[in-house]
């Protein structure tokens, strides 16, 4: 007998299959970590700001990481891609301390677009050295932001908070921003 809906018992995955939202972005829940709700609450607003951020951020590694020109290709195209790996392991640090807290990391491409800062790059190619800046200048939104969300978790007792912002966020982004800018100095030619 055959029938539209696999049985109990069937190996069939079932397809297409909605559910309800159990839990809104911009919500947390009651999790026994000794931080008030409002600390909570807080903390995941910021800690967002950021994962929209850095998700932006690693997103531009791998542009350019992809469309990067000219004498020092190879070795930028190394850097960069070394830079995007980074970067996502603290995508997922960030996102993995929102849910800790009770809350929802943002994670759809779309609703990062609306959170992140950081502006849209131009669709096609750009010079090497306006690349190079504009990762700089997403770095330093990131660390402005990151600087500012850990004096202020510090106010609610975030210890975990601010040891991943100050740890992983700060330290990673004024390295990766260190090499970036290296590359942009403009040295003398030797003369003999």
């Amino acid at each position: 007998m055959t029938t539209n809906s696999p049985s109990p018992h069937s190996s069939q995955p079932w397809l297409h299959q909605k559910g309800e939202v159990i839990q809104e972005f911009g919500t947390v829940k009651q999790f026994p970590v000794a931080l008030s709700y409002e600390a909570r609450m807080y903390s995941c607003q910021r800690l967002n700001k950021v994962l929209a951020d850095t998700q932006i951020l690693y997103v531009l590694y791998k542009k350019h990481h992809w469309l990067m020109r000219g004498a020092t290709f190879y070795q930028l195209h190394l850097v960069l891609d070394k830079h995007a790996g980074e970067q996502l392991e603290i995508i997922d640090t960030i996102a993995e301390r929102v849910q800790s807290l009770g809350g929802v990391a943002v994670g759809d491409p779309r609703h990062v677009a609306e959170i992140t800062s950081i502006p849209r790059p131009p669709d096609g190619v750009e010079e090497v050295p306006a690349m190079l800046s504009r990762l700089l200048e997403a770095h330093e939104t990131i660390l402005i932001d990151a600087h500012d969300a850990t004096a202020r978790t510090a106010e609610c007792g975030d210890d975990g908070t601010i040891d991943l912002l100050a740890s992983q966020v700060i330290r990673t982004g004024e390295r990766q921003a260190w090499f970036l800018a290296e590359h942009l100095v403009d040295t003398p030619l030797v003369r003999a």
